[in-house]
């Protein structure tokens, strides 16, 4: 009997690890939910701040900031090691255990007495929410077959663009009964979760003899993101010049620049090279940076354009946001036909324009006294458009990764996303100044959206691979190869 060639033994998968999981409608059901959930968190505090101020007496506006930039400084941090080590232990195992520790500080943040405790239940969260999101896309790629990827990649992104732009209508909404609804209806969504994944979510097992990422490059990655990022969302209030901001962002580069090597000479880097053998991939990356630094800041200046210029109430501007994530939904339920019809670039690049027109709009339509419908709503249902159109054919990019890699991929997506959240709010910061945000201010900010937008687009089309090309083999032989190194 001849012995199976290495590749032969290390890639043979079980058979609930197959393309076309008998329950994968469930299971995308059960996925959607989880990346619904972990991304809402991210946008529903905003409006909720001036009632934790209410609560935590003494508190100040500084001190309430770390409620918004702890979760987003340790979720961004974790994405990528918490990926790959999905991919070396088993995606649905972190995807479990990651919703129980999400779910569980949750409830910690909801009952918290004292600010300390909320600041460290949103670290927990950030935790579990890192573990779950890059896993959750994994499996998800996992259990359809690559026909498919399209159109259930997606509804996933579809659902977590209505995550974000439906965060500040949830936080409104629920903070006109208590602001701490707005962690404690996570509890009976992560408890479904976790009672479901199980018995319909497609098993995943890493490949026998995988080894466990390189320890360098795995710590200054995390340095890395962790420096850049907090050094990010806190120079506002540091000051973009003094010691503590300038240390950091270097440290940040001397991190990356260690990571970067190592991942050119190691074969077990936390991110292996083969990750970025993908022309597609890599401008899925920077379009999807590019873009969220615009959407991120989109988010900030319309809560603050609608409370501050038009005087709206909390409830009312969750309302008034309300439209954008179902223009989102519909976009993304429809990316697969468009994708099929046009590829994954066009609708990337239009999403990308529809972002610039919605700012565009802002500019030479939005006036101090209200004027909802003919100042507002237009750009509104341009944004829905824009997260609906792009988000999907840029995280369908991961489906073209080694598949040993997918949650890897789905991680450093993620990963461009947050950071470029971070940055846009930061940007958004300071082109608004101190005080209240005027019409003068709003317009800086909308200045910024055409530039992240344009950005985004430019990303996107010089990424685009010629249609008489193919990556499929190199995608191949790279799968290969890595299975072999990690024996």
């Amino acid at each position: 009997m001849t012995r199976p060639t290495t590749a032969q033994t290390i890639s043979t998968p079980s058979p609930a690890d197959g393309v076309n999981h008998p329950r994968k409608w469930a299971a995308l059901g059960v996925l959607g939910a989880v990346a619904f959930m972990a991304q809402l968190d991210l946008y529903v505090v905003n409006v909720a701040l001036p009632a934790m101020g209410d609560s935590y007496r003494g508190a100040s506006l500084t001190d309430l900031s770390w409620v918004l930039n702890a979760y987003t400084v340790v979720f961004a941090a974790l994405l990528i090691p918490a990926g790959r080590l999905a991919d070396h232990y088993g995606r649905r195992r972190f995807l479990i255990v990651g919703t129980i520790a999400f779910t569980a500080a949750s409830v910690i943040c909801g009952a918290a007495p004292t600010l300390p405790i909320l600041v460290a239940g949103r670290m927990v969260q950030a935790i579990g929410a890192a573990m779950i999101v890059p896993a959750s896309l994994g499996l998800l790629v996992q259990a359809f077959p690559a026909r498919q990827h399209n159109l259930v990649v997606g509804l996933w992104a579809g659902l977590a663009a209505v995550a974000g732009t439906c965060g500040p209508t949830t936080g409104g909404l629920l903070v006109g009964l208590n602001w701490r609804w707005i962690f404690l209806i996570n509890l009976p969504i992560g408890i479904l979760i976790v009672l479901l994944a199980r018995p319909m979510v497609p098993h995943h097992r890493a490949a026998h003899g995988g080894r466990l990422p390189d320890a360098l490059s795995s710590a200054s990655m995390l340095v890395a993101i962790t420096a850049f990022v907090l050094a990010t969302v806190k120079g506002p209030d540091w000051n973009w010049l003094s010691g503590a901001t300038l240390g950091l962002y270097a440290a940040a580069v001397v991190a990356a620049t260690i990571t970067v090597w190592r991942i050119i000479v190691h074969p077990h880097a936390m991110i292996e090279a083969s990750v970025f053998t993908s022309r597609e991939f890599n401008g899925a990356t920077l379009a999807l940076f590019g873009f969220f630094v615009g959407f991120a800041a989109w988010l900030l200046v319309s809560v603050l354009f609608l409370q501050d210029v038009w005087h709206y109430s909390a409830l009312r501007t969750g309302l008034a946001l309300a439209p954008g994530p179902f223009v989102a939904l519909l976009w993304s339920v429809n990316a697969a036909p468009v994708a099929a019809r046009f590829g994954r670039a066009v609708p990337a690049i239009v999403g990308s324009l529809c972002l610039v027109a919605a700012a565009a709009f802002w500019l030479l339509s939005a006036r101090t006294m209200p004027a909802y419908v003919s100042g507002f709503l237009p750009g509104l249902l341009l944004m829905g458009c824009a997260a609906g159109l792009l988000q999907a054919p840029l995280f369908a990019a991961v489906s073209g990764l080694p598949a040993h890699r997918a949650t890897t991929g789905s991680a450093v997506l993620n990963t461009a996303r947050q950071a470029g959240s971070a940055v846009g709010v930061a940007l958004l910061v300071v082109l608004l100044g101190r005080g209240h945000a005027t019409l003068a201010s709003c317009h800086r900010g909308w200045w910024l959206l055409v530039a992240s937008g344009l950005f985004a687009a430019l990303a996107v089309v010089l990424s685009r691979t010629p249609r008489h090309t193919t990556a499929v083999p190199s995608f191949a032989a790279a799968d290969t190869a890595a299975k072999i190194n990690e024996r």
